[in-house]
């Protein structure tokens, strides 16, 4: 390698020479703690202020200069948020669609990638590049002609407003999901599913027993995704399932006669589970994300 070369592979931000010297080490310290301190501050700040805000009164919580901690926490808030808004109930709405909406687009996108990335059908990359393409169309643009189907399912002319498959079935077809799923399938050798296929396996049973074993990081990424969108989401349940509202919508109905505490403290009741999952299941996350970067 020349030292041309070995100077490129070796450049960074800070030399390798600056490092080595008690100054160099020092600086670099002092601006990596500062970066991090600044992004902890940056996304934990909002969650800690609505965590902390729902132990706060009314008046304390508009003081200015604002408290960092609550003067005399309670709890009062979260309870009447609990019961005035009727978590409970919201809650299992919210659980019924967004479990109904994972398992009918873990079924699709699994059957969808797997044909893509093994089966290999004419013209699959065609297909493939028109469901990344969709990604472009905004979701607001979509959301007239998706209402005016769910009004008058065609074939069958089914009206689905008010029934949880009103928000099952636009999300079956995630094309990330899809993308994110070929390409995992895309790094499991193909002399696994051969093999499989010689003992007289055919696609179905290879997907079950060898290709769905080998997937779990990546299934996780996208059941996290896919629930997580079903639970942030706001317009698409307030326009259609209003007998039935999910949590946003009821904590967005209920705004306006609450106290700031108490809409504080059920916002974060509502964020709650979406929180607590993404940190139970973290290391399945970034290692799904991962998984399928690299083959052999």
């Amino acid at each position: 390698m020349s030292k041309e070369a070995r100077s490129a592979a070796t450049r960074t931000l800070i030399s390798p020479v600056r490092l080595n010297q008690p100054a160099g080490r020092r600086m670099y310290r002092i601006v990596l703690v500062s970066t991090l301190v600044m992004a902890t501050i940056v996304f934990i700040g909002p969650l800690y202020w609505m965590a902390t805000g729902g132990f706060k009164s009314p008046q304390e919580l508009v003081r200015t200069p604002p408290t960092l901690f609550p003067e005399s926490p309670s709890t009062h808030a979260f309870t009447e948020a609990w019961d005035r808004l009727g978590m409970a109930q919201l809650l299992l709405n919210t659980v019924v669609y967004a479990g109904g909406a994972l398992l009918l687009q873990l079924i699709f996108c699994v059957a969808a990638a797997y044909s893509l990335s093994k089966l290999r059908p004419i013209f699959g990359n065609v297909i493939l590049g028109m469901m990344l393409a969709s990604m472009m169309i905004p979701a607001a643009a979509l959301v007239i002609p998706q209402y005016l189907t769910v009004l008058d399912l065609p074939l069958v002319h089914w009206n689905l407003m008010n029934t949880p498959w009103v928000i099952w079935l636009p999300t079956v077809a995630n094309a990330f999901n899809i993308f994110l799923l070929k390409r995992f399938f895309d790094s499991i050798p193909n002399e696994l599913l051969d093999a499989a296929s010689i003992d007289g396996a055919g696609p179905v049973r290879v997907l079950w027993s060898v290709v769905l074993p080998l997937s779990r990081p990546i299934l996780g990424v996208v059941s996290i995704f896919g629930l997580v969108a079903v639970w942030k989401d706001f317009l698409w349940p307030l326009i259609t399932v209003p007998a039935h509202e999910t949590l946003n919508v009821g904590v967005n109905t209920a705004a306006t006669s609450m106290p700031q505490n108490t809409l504080i403290a059920g916002l974060f009741l509502a964020s709650l589970p979406t929180i607590v999952l993404f940190l139970v299941f973290q290391r399945n996350i970034m290692a799904g994300l991962t998984a399928g970067s690299l083959k052999g």
